[in-house]
């Protein structure tokens, strides 16, 4: 479980292809790798991933084809800029809102444009989630905790106050790029209690 508080952009050392491990990524983060074990869970962009190796500020990962087709992972590059948090602890403050970890797609940034000291980005939603989005709702962009400022049927806006653009790797975006998107957990919870909800009760008998 993560809170969508990002605590480092990281540098993507090499995104490869190897003979033994599949696909890898490595990064090199100065700050999350101190004090990190192999097994702990890192959130890459918003991505729940298993450190599988570390040497100093190296960290490395193993990529599953299905992370790939459904992120924007698989287009790192080396110097790539990648948001970096480790799993939240049990006694720790949950600052932003419950975030899994677990990326529902990649989605296509529409629109990013300074407004005065903050930036409006605009992030089209396939139309299969937008049941998700909701006005003041929480999600999740790239690992970021944000809140909805718009929910068009295709479409939502968010304001980027200076200090999470200066935080976190939505500083590099530019129109055209794909963005992680995780929609809130407790949307998905209630829409799957109410479809059991509506099994159970049946049709109506005349």
């Amino acid at each position: 479980m993560f809170t969508g508080l990002v605590e480092e952009t990281a540098r993507v050392t090499w995104l490869r292809r190897s003979s033994d491990r599949g696909i890898q990524l490595q990064v090199t983060a100065e700050r999350v790798a101190r004090g990190i074990h192999t097994g702990d869970s890192v959130a890459v962009n918003g991505c729940c991933l298993t450190v599988s190796a570390h040497r100093s500020e190296l960290l490395t990962f193993d990529l599953l084809q299905e992370t790939l087709d459904r992120t924007n992972l698989g287009r790192l590059r080396p110097d790539s800029v990648v948001n970096l948090e480790r799993a939240l602890r049990a006694d720790g403050r949950l600052g932003g809102h419950f975030v899994q970890g677990h990326i529902d797609c990649a989605a296509k940034v529409r629109a990013w444009e300074p407004q005065g000291d903050d930036h409006r980005l605009e992030v089209e939603v396939p139309a299969e989630f937008s049941r998700y989005v909701a006005f003041k709702g929480s999600i999740a962009v790239n690992g970021v905790s944000l809140t909805v400022a718009d929910a068009a049927a295709d479409f939502f806006t968010a304001w980027i106050i200076p200090h999470t653009r200066k935080s976190t790797n939505l500083r590099t975006l530019q129109k055209g790029d794909l963005v992680n998107l995780e929609f809130d957990l407790l949307a998905k919870y209630v829409e799957r209690m109410m479809h059991r909800g509506s099994e159970a009760d049946g049709p109506a008998k005349g």
